[in-house]
């Protein structure tokens, strides 16, 4: 069973509206996005993208026709409910794997795309998986922006926290155990449908992290450690003028 990508694509972004249009070098950051996945061997037929706009839909069209456009509701609160859309209007079965690789992240790597899909397939333990990558300063620890997550022994995900977790007591540089928070998830339709049919959970709404309705729930995260480089998605103009200097090589 070959494994699915959806990557979804909101045109209301909250603060950068519009940001699925923007274009690098005449390219849609959405279409690095579609590159990386097809540079990480994912079949052309095998990626979708998932959206609330006609406008991304003729983008993506006019971009490549052969990419799976999905339209889906506007009132979706996140990605994962595009997503869940997206596997029932499918009748993609329980077991098929779907992968959520998002839109915004023209530089994603494709060795990273690739090791979730292999740790998907390999390990049928957890409900949902991600990954996390080694925080490398302390200044990285305790910015709010920097989702940190804690794992035990057997790679399964204890809590996701926007705070300096874990917290060294003895010596607050030690940071040998925090890890970054990667938003790269794996599900089976099973597993989404399940997350998906929970509602905001408390400690969700506190931390204003959607993984946390997983936990608050009893279902189970595992996570992969990804050495490679991990480069942030477009939520500003500055993240957008970041991303088109490293595509464009400009200084």
């Amino acid at each position: 069973m070959n494994v699915k990508v959806v990557i979804p694509a909101r045109y209301d972004s909250s603060r950068l509206p519009g940001k699925m249009l923007m274009t690098i070098q005449g390219k849609p950051i959405i279409g690095y996005v579609i590159e990386r996945v097809v540079g990480a061997g994912v079949n052309i037929s095998d990626i979708y993208v998932a959206t609330d706009s006609d406008e991304i839909v003729g983008l993506i069209n006019s971009y490549d026709s052969d990419i799976n456009t999905v339209l889906t509701c506007k009132s979706h609160q996140s990605g994962t409910d595009r997503i869940n859309e997206v596997a029932k209007k499918m009748g993609w079965s329980p077991e098929q794997i779907v992968v959520n690789v998002q839109g915004d992240e023209p530089l994603i790597s494709t060795t990273l795309i690739r090791k979730i899909i292999g740790f998907s397939k390999e390990d049928s333990l957890f409900d949902i998986k991600t990954a996390t990558a080694k925080i490398k300063t302390y200044e990285e620890l305790i910015n709010p922006n920097v989702v940190k997550c804690v794992f035990n022994n057997y790679r399964n995900a204890l809590y996701f926290s926007r705070s300096a977790i874990p917290n060294a007591r003895d010596d607050k540089n030690n940071i040998s155990r925090a890890r970054k928070h990667i938003g790269i998830y794996s599900y089976t339709v099973r597993s989404l449908s399940q997350f998906c049919s929970y509602n905001e959970s408390e400690l969700e709404s506190l931390e204003k992290l959607e993984q946390l309705r997983a936990l608050d729930n009893g279902m189970s995260i595992g996570v992969f450690d990804f050495s490679g480089d991990v480069y942030p998605g477009i939520d500003t103009i500055e993240d957008f003028d970041f991303v088109k200097q490293v595509i464009t090589g400009d200084s």
